[in-house]
Parts: C-alpha cells; structure tokens; sequence
C-alpha cells in the first residue's frame, strides 16, 4: 500500500473518533502543540536550516527563500497563534437553525466537522501548524502534503505536533503528513476521494489551477492573488502613497500584496511621477503603459502576461486609466478575485468600485494586506478562497465544518 492510501486510511478511521472530542480536549492539544514547538524549536530551526541551504542551492529567490524561512520569531508567532485559536469559540455543535414540524417532529440543523481535510501547499513551512490546529479545533483529521522546498521543516513541525497529541485525549494519527513530495504522491491525492472529504490547494497560480483541473475530490480555491489598487482622481496623495507602500513592500512574497497599480488620468499627470520615483527607490521594478514610461524611462513594457502575474516580489504593473469604471473592468478581466482596493475621496466612486468588483475582499482607503484571517479576527486562516459556494475570503473556523441535520420523535411515520 502506498504512503498516500496507508495514511488516508488511518485518517478515515481517526475522523470518526474525533467528533467525540470535547471542545475542552481540543483546547488543551492545542496548548501541547504551542508549548511543544517551543520545546523544539532549535530542532525545527535546524531542520528549516537544510531548506534553506538546499533552496540556495538550486537557486531559489530571495522572496521565494522568505517564505520558508522560520526563525525564532516566526515560531513564537506560530505559538501565539495557536494561544488565539484556543480563546476562539468552537463552531462544532452550533445549532443553525431549528424546525418545530405540527406532527411533533423536531428538526435541528447543526455544525459538524467535515472529516478529513487534504491540505496541498507550497513553501511556507507555517501553513503546517496553521492547517493542523485548525483542523483540529473544528474535530477534523487532516493530510498535509507540503512542497519539497520545506521537506525538513515540515518534518520536524509534524513529529512537534505528534509529540504534544501524545499528551492529550486526540490521536496523533489525527495529523498525517505525505513526507514523498514527488509529483505521483500529489496525483494520487488529488483522487483519494475514499478517504478525504475535502481539498484545499494553498500556493501559486499553476499548482491550484492543477488541483482544480485534476482532483475527484471536492476542492476549495484559494486563488493566487493578482491584487489591484486604483488611486482616483480626488486620493489624497500622501494616503495614496502610504497605502501603495505598504500593500507593495510590507512584505512583497505574499497573496495579498499589491501586484498592478491602476491610476486616473489626472491624478497620474499631477502626482505619478513622485508616486514612480518613490517606488523605485524603495528598488521596485515597474511594467508600465506607454503614459508611464513617458515619465518613468526606465520602466520595462507592459505585456499581457505582467497585467495578469502575481509577481510575489519587488515588481508592479502599473496603468493609466480614464475613470473608474475602466479600472473596474481591468479589475475583473485580470484580476484572481482575492483582494482589490481603490483610494478616493470621491463616495460615489467608491460605492461603485466596492459594489461591481469581482473579488472575496474590496477596500475603500485601504491596504490590501489586511486580509487575513488573523486581521479580521477568525485567527489563523486556512486560506483564502476565491470562489463563491461554501466559503469566500479568509477561511476560519467556521469554514471547515459542514452541517448535519438531527431529527427526533416518537414513532411518527409519513403517510
């Protein structure tokens, strides 16, 4: 039997011993888990060192290299983290809905664990305490499969969580790690639809769309995130500013930075040139329309491709726009329905940009970096999801329990 059957089975058999777990029992793994990668975190530091000495090796970028690296911030972050998800109310057991029938019938509609989640990502090494203590929190085993690039540390943060279960009332075999990174492992797990209730692909645009196209078992897109900030032609100029720098540089690698900038014409005439220069200098590289490099020499040419990448690092496109609902209808020929912001003072503008862009989050004078599940007060999120059926946006808790409708009685039958 395969490493993927072998541990999808024992996944199966575990999720049906979880929904006897108390939220209580929950609540104190999760503990275990948080003080034990505290415990082990120069073993994990030493393990995510591996990584990052066989990334440099194959040459990975610098941005790319961020996004495994842990260090001890990075893992007392994990632990505070995990403190947060503890404080949170558990879903499983809320009741959504009840039905009083005139034959006595008595129906209630309640919040369930899903089973066994599939969880497919690339790179970030955190993604694996997130997913799991999720999972966790809301009665669910899960698989994890991470990427080759954070092998050792994935490794080394599961056999953590593995030693912290071992001290509490949830099995161990709850959290299930696909340690053969290996293309056939991913394809296989794309159709264990035996064994996992749900797949959730956490990465760049190939591997998700990949999943999508590929599995037989039922997918939640997360979308990779070509984000868009427009600036109307009223947007005070230094709120525009800080906004664009901090959506773009706060921290470049991730999906919810700022990958094109739309701007009105008017605005651009009066203050793009200041806005470019700013941005180069921070050392962005800018893919502009021929009205930007007209005041911006050095910037490359625009192409197709750069109004639709997700640059996940020091790069924007940059376009000028004649009104808002131009830039609207750029949003949503290319944008991946993740995060879009517009800077105004204009009301009307914003109402309609809010209201006609395709995306799970819009902001009004607004970084794009907020979203996140910890920001909108769900803690760590699972994903972002793109789509529109079961969750949209930063996936908390809620998101990964399904419902279960509970009927009781005495003895009526249906004529």
């Amino acid at each position: 039997m395969s490493e993927v059957l072998q541990k999808g089975k024992i996944a199966k058999e575990t999720s049906y011993q979880l929904v006897n777990i108390t939220t209580e029992e929950k609540n104190q793994a999760l503990q275990n888990i948080a003080k034990q990668l505290l415990i082990d975190i120069e073993s994990i530091l030493q393990a995510n060192k591996i990584d990052l000495l066989e990334g440099k090796e194959k040459g990975l970028t610098d941005a790319f290299l961020d996004r495994i690296m842990l260090d001890k911030k990075r893992i007392q972050d994990m632990h505070d983290a995990i403190g947060q998800l503890v404080t949170l109310v558990d879903p499983v057991g809320e009741i959504l809905e009840t039905i009083e029938k005139e034959n006595g019938i008595h129906v209630q509609k309640k919040r369930v664990p899903i089973g066994v989640v599939g969880m497919i990502y690339e790179a970030r090494p955190n993604v694996t305490i997130d997913a799991a203590t999720l999972a966790l929190k809301t009665g669910n085993a899960i698989i994890l499969r991470g990427s080759s690039s954070a092998k050792h540390s994935n490794i080394a943060l599961v056999s953590s969580i593995h030693r912290a279960l071992e001290q509490s009332k949830i099995p161990a075999d709850a959290v299930q790690l696909i340690e053969d990174t290996s293309r056939e492992t991913a394809k296989e797990l794309f159709c264990l639809e035996e064994y996992l209730d749900v797949l959730i692909p956490r990465g760049g645009s190939q591997l998700i769309k990949t999943v999508v196209r590929e599995s037989t078992v039922p997918v939640i897109e997360t979308g990779a995130g070509n984000c868009h900030l427009f600036i109307d032609h009223s947007a005070d100029y230094q709120m525009a500013e800080n906004i664009v720098l901090n959506a773009k540089l706060q921290r470049p690698s991730v999906c919810n930075a700022i990958e094109s900038l739309l701007i009105e014409s008017g605005w651009f005439v009066a203050n793009g040139e200041r806005l470019l220069n700013k941005l180069q200098e921070k050392g962005v590289s800018i893919y502009g329309d021929e009205k930007v490099r007209q005041v911006c020499p050095n910037a490359f040419e625009a192409t197709e491709d750069d109004w639709e990448k997700e640059y996940l690092g020091l790069s924007i496109s940059v376009k000028v726009v004649e009104t808002c609902k131009e830039a609207v209808e750029h949003i949503n020929n290319y944008g991946t329905k993740h995060s879009e912001a517009i800077v105004t003072e204009d009301k009307e503008n914003a109402k309609f940009f809010l209201q006609n862009v395709d995306a799970a989050a819009v902001y009004h004078n607004v970084s794009t970096r907020f979203t996140d599940g910890f920001e909108f007060g769900y803690g760590a999120e699972i994903g972002i999801s793109t789509q529109k059926l079961h969750a949209r946006g930063p996936m908390g808790l809620p998101a990964l329990t399904s419902s279960k409708f509970f009927i009781t009685g005495e003895g009526q039958i249906r004529n």
